[in-house]
């Protein structure tokens, strides 16, 4: 394929503003297959290319894929040449997988052209965390590999993490901390469960407000571990159950909520470059909101989930 370039510049930035294609895909293809610029070999991104330079290229045959229909946004909370973060959508899967046919939020972020990690290899491109298919909320994206490996450094030693927001069938009794194992579950392999012997997982749940009838709840949860459906699994244990978590034996009326209200609602980390603590909102969606206006006073629902309020209330969990 041959193109002429318009300007000067970068021949990377000079393929990518001609190809619809992430940069990490474009230095790939520099490095690896070469970029003949006036039929000269060229293996170096930051290559000065100028104006009318002919560049000729061969795309190998993964660049080739037809692209997934990308039919939706992603509100972008904070971003700079380091991270990313997301507020991820409900019914959005994080990234590829060979059972998942949509698009994904990898997908999206590659079609955004924008810059991605690649430490968790080309399915995982810049993903650090992961959250539900049906979860919302705050998602961190690295956009190069040092970002990455500090991100990841904070995961394990816990300086990085997120508070969710729940509302539950059933009341606490108390603000409590769960330090239950968790694992497959061995008689459905399509959830997980408290099992002997597994895991270590730590979550601690905070009563934020009863509902008007004072049978449902909103519930705050900080996790210590990162275990699949930890949070899910941790109140099942104790025969309490998100609404809308159908899997883990939540259990309606004659309303059918469509998803689970559960959304990672506040985001905590050190900046990989600055080395500051950065703290941010991921704001609620619409279908949690007006589930929450249907149980909840509005005016004492909003003042509950300032985030400074749920921050300082773990204390008990330390």
């Amino acid at each position: 394929m041959k193109i002429k370039a318009k300007t000067s510049g970068r021949l990377d930035k000079i393929l990518q503003e001609n190809l619809n294609t992430s940069r990490n895909q474009i230095e790939n293809l520099i490095k690896t297959a070469g970029v003949f610029v006036n039929d000269k070999l060229v293996k170096k991104s930051g290559y000065k290319v100028k104006e009318e330079d002919e560049i000729e290229f061969f795309l190998p045959a993964s660049e080739k894929k037809e692209p997934k229909k990308i039919d939706f946004d992603i509100d972008i909370i904070y971003e700079d040449e380091d991270i990313l973060i997301i507020n991820k959508p409900p019914f959005l899967t994080v990234h590829p997988a060979p059972s998942v046919k949509e698009a994904t939020v990898v997908d999206w972020l590659k079609h955004k052209g924008i810059s991605l990690s690649t430490l968790s290899g080309e399915e995982r491109q810049g993903i650090v965390h992961r959250i539900d298919k049906e979860t919302s909320g705050a998602l961190i994206v690295a956009k190069n590999n040092r970002s990455h490996l500090h991100l990841s450094k904070q995961l394990e030693n816990k300086s990085m993490g997120r508070y969710y927001l729940a509302i539950i069938d059933l009341p606490l009794k108390e603000n409590t901390v769960m330090k239950k194992p968790i694992g497959r579950n061995p008689k459905n392999r399509l959830k997980m469960a408290v099992v002997e012997n597994a895991r270590f997982a730590k979550s601690a749940f905070l009563k934020l407000l009863l509902s008007k009838d004072e049978k449902k709840e909103l519930i705050a949860a900080k996790l210590f571990t990162g275990r699949t459906h930890q949070i899910r699994v941790h109140l099942s244990s104790i025969s309490r159950h998100i609404l809308g978590d159908y899997l883990y034996g939540f259990k309606s009326g004659n309303d059918k909520i469509n998803r689970i209200m559960l959304h990672a609602y506040i985001i905590y980390f050190i900046h990989p470059r600055t080395k500051k603590t950065m703290i941010f909102k991921a704001p609620l969606f619409e279908d949690f909101k007006k589930t929450a206006e249907k149980y909840f006073d509005s005016e004492t629902f909003n003042e509950k989930i300032n985030p400074d309020n749920i921050i300082s209330s773990f204390d008990f969990a330390k």
